[in-house]
């Protein structure tokens, strides 16, 4: 193992185990909140990990108390900030309203996602603490997703007009009415449920899933490495035909739909009127709101 090297700044991280690259969000004060500039340090994370020919499998992890608690709505969101995109030609720095959010939003939270699906080598999610909201988005972008038994899983948005979070797989993650109960509730999933769901891989202990994580990941890169980029491929490539991208791509206007209309009803794009019932099923366990 090496000591953790820096991706241009220290809100990403990566170390290495032999052909494994671990990384690791590194904003623990707001539990790996995502802000555009560590959505785009995690983008330069995966690059020097897709870059390094000696790297054949990259772990995702959170610092401190939680894997990710979502999009950071506070004074850290850095909104009118630009970044050298990845997916989209033009800025949503200087524009209004809806072209705003949409440019903002299918960059940061849906084209850089689907950039890190894409990734021609293995990804392992290991998630602990919460995963919340856009939490999910960088879980799901990965390939597996390990958890440790402290971990739970949370899309509450639909408190708050929105029909989920924008990089919208949840059909595609579990069975089509576990997502709508997701969505519907907004109650927390802990790990075990989420084995049961499909939506994990793995559960362990919260003292013992870095070792199995980094044994699966070892496990993994001992395979030949076009037979694992055909094999991801092949796999999303079967996701795809079974409506994920088109399906997504239909759930963000919505989702900016709701956006639009918070706006005009509530004078702000992110309150739909749930305020109570979001904060309620997001700090209160699996049954709270039911």
């Amino acid at each position: 193992m090496t000591d953790a090297q820096p991706t241009g700044d220290e809100l990403v991280t990566i170390e290495r185990h032999d052909r494994t690259a671990l990384i690791t969000l590194n904003r623990p004060r707001v539990h790996n909140a995502q802000n555009g500039a560590l959505l785009y340090a995690l983008d330069r994370g995966f690059q020097q990990f897709a870059e390094d020919d000696s790297l054949a499998v990259a772990v995702l992890r959170g610092a401190g108390r939680s894997f990710s608690s979502g999009h950071d709505l506070g004074p850290g969101a850095d909104r009118d900030v630009s970044f050298d995109r990845r997916s989209l030609w033009w800025d949503h720095v200087g524009k209004e309203g809806v072209e705003n959010r949409l440019a903002r939003e299918e960059e940061l939270y849906v084209g850089l996602c689907r950039r890190w699906r894409a990734l021609p080598k293995p990804t392992i999610a290991m998630v602990h603490g919460a995963c919340i909201g856009g939490g999910l988005m960088l879980a799901w972008s990965c390939d597996l997703i390990v958890a440790a038994s402290d971990a739970f899983f949370s899309d509450p948005v639909v408190a708050i007009g929105i029909p989920g979070v924008e990089y919208f797989a949840h059909p595609w993650v579990m069975s089509p009415r576990r997502a709508k109960e997701m969505l519907f509730t907004g109650r927390r999933i802990d790990a075990e449920e989420a084995l049961r769901f499909g939506m994990v891989n793995h559960v362990y202990p919260a003292e013992e899933v870095l070792e199995r994580t980094l044994a699966l990941a070892g496990r993994v890169s001992g395979m030949p490495r076009l037979g694992l980029a055909l094999a991801k491929s092949a796999v999303n490539r079967a996701e795809d035909a079974m409506g994920l991208t088109v399906g997504m791509d239909s759930a963000f206007g919505l989702h900016q739909l709701g956006h639009a209309h918070n706006a005009e009803v509530f004078g702000d794009p992110n309150h739909g009127g749930g305020q109570a019932q979001l904060k309620r099923v997001t700090t209160q366990g699996p049954d709270a709101g039911a």
